[in-house]
């Protein structure tokens, strides 16, 4: 008996420290994904004898997280003459919305344009020093999301300067599989929704920009980087690459699965969990009721989502300092999970719960981030989600024929 508790006791304590190894491994596991600046990074001909402008932030990284602009400067067959910044920076350190002044960066000594604020597309003075012009961010896989029409700007400006533009590809966080949502209608084009595609394109950025650049006539002299082992059905963290924030309200990989949903509800007067630790997935306002909101959502059964009772003071933005009451998101099955459909409901949810102090703001807003205007006449009509979803699911076939020409995954 005293051998086989022995025996026992040893068997635990080897199965105790392969469980230690497989939770804390002496070896990091290597990505399964090489994104577009290590390819180019083996294919530095393609920059040689040319001066390299950057459109960069601090997504901008190798799988060790060396940003790409450390890459080029310090790289001796590289010769690195500018950066430019989206909405946010180049550093990462401003709101949304906050303009970016230009300035010369402390770190490197080269200037830094702004392509946020009064200028969103390259002039020829920015220009002038440049011989090729490259385009390294993360972006979240959503229409309103700026840095895709950072990209379009930047693209039209080589274009128009003579000058190659290279996209150095990274992964669509939603998956390259996933499209859902209205298709943007040309009268409500905007700095959140410049071209025609869905909500949710289910493209990387540079599907993205071999697409502009041929159906909105750009015309760049175009090279996009392709991703080594990007599968059209991972999400971020089946890439095995490190996830930095794309931007401030933008912390983990679970908030860009939920954002372009609940990104339609800073077109309201609801709090979308700016100023909270779970941006995007806490949702409330302090004229709402938790447990009933949670209760009427989760009685939708809506795929892949379910719905927690939750209240929250945001710090900034709105409702600032005032208690808040409303929802937290848990997404159960990402596959399955529809952010638009789960957006629309909650707004549709609470304007027919609250029909005295709900609010879509007068800005104008949640028409530009949904890109029409009758999503909003029908909330307001009482017509139901499965009528609103069923009109734009018709307007993605034309998306879905053209988006298949650029795939390159």
């Amino acid at each position: 008996m005293r051998k086989k508790a022995l025996w026992l006791l040893a068997g635990m304590v080897v199965l105790g420290t392969l469980t230690a190894a497989a939770t804390y491994p002496g070896k990091e596991k290597k990505p399964k994904v090489t994104p577009g600046i290590e390819m180019l990074m083996n294919k530095k001909s393609l920059l040689k004898g040319k001066r390299v402008g950057l459109i960069t932030n601090p997504t901008g990284v190798n799988a060790s997280l060396t940003s790409s602009i450390d890459l080029l400067h310090q790289d001796p067959d590289i010769e690195l003459t500018a950066l430019f910044g989206p909405e946010h920076g180049v550093r990462g350190d401003a709101q949304a919305g906050d303009e970016v002044e230009s300035y010369i960066d402390e770190k490197t000594g080269l200037p830094v344009y702004s392509l946020y604020g009064e200028t969103k597309k390259p002039t020829p003075e920015m220009l002038k020093n440049i011989d090729v012009l490259l385009f390294d961010i993360q972006d979240v896989g959503t229409r309103f999301y700026t840095y895709i029409y950072t990209m379009a700007y930047a693209m039209e400006a080589a274009k128009e300067n003579d000058i190659p533009f290279i996209v150095l590809d990274r992964p669509n966080p939603q998956s390259g599989t996933k499209v859902e949502g209205p298709v943007l209608n040309p009268d409500y084009s905007s700095f959140v929704g410049r071209y025609p595609i869905p909500l949710i394109h289910g493209m990387t950025a540079g599907e993205l920009a071999k697409l502009f650049n041929k159906e909105f006539d750009i015309g760049a002299d175009l090279t996009v980087i392709k991703m080594k082992g990007w599968k059209r059905q991972m999400f971020f963290e089946d890439t095995g690459l490190p996830f930095v924030l794309p931007s401030p309200n933008m912390p983990t990989a679970d908030t860009s699965i939920v954002y372009p949903g609940t990104g339609l509800i800073e077109g309201t007067n609801i709090s979308e969990g700016r100023g909270t630790t779970k941006p995007f997935e806490l949702i409330g306002a302090p004229y709402m009721k938790s447990t009933e909101l949670a209760e009427k959502l989760n009685n939708m059964k809506l795929p892949g989502v379910r719905f927690r009772a939750a209240s929250f003071t945001p710090t900034f933005s709105k409702h600032q300092n005032k208690l808040c009451h409303g929802v937290e998101l848990y997404v159960t099955n990402r596959s399955a999970f529809k952010p638009v459909k789960t957006g629309l409901s909650i707004i549709k949810t609470v304007h027919d719960l609250y029909p005295k102090d709900f609010e879509f703001l007068p800005s104008g807003n949640f028409n530009r981030l949904i890109g029409n205007g009758w999503v909003k006449k029908m909330i307001e009509q009482g017509e139901s989600i499965e009528n609103i979803v069923k009109k734009y699911e018709a307007e993605q076939k034309q998306f879905m024929n053209t988006r298949k020409k650029y795939l390159l995954y």
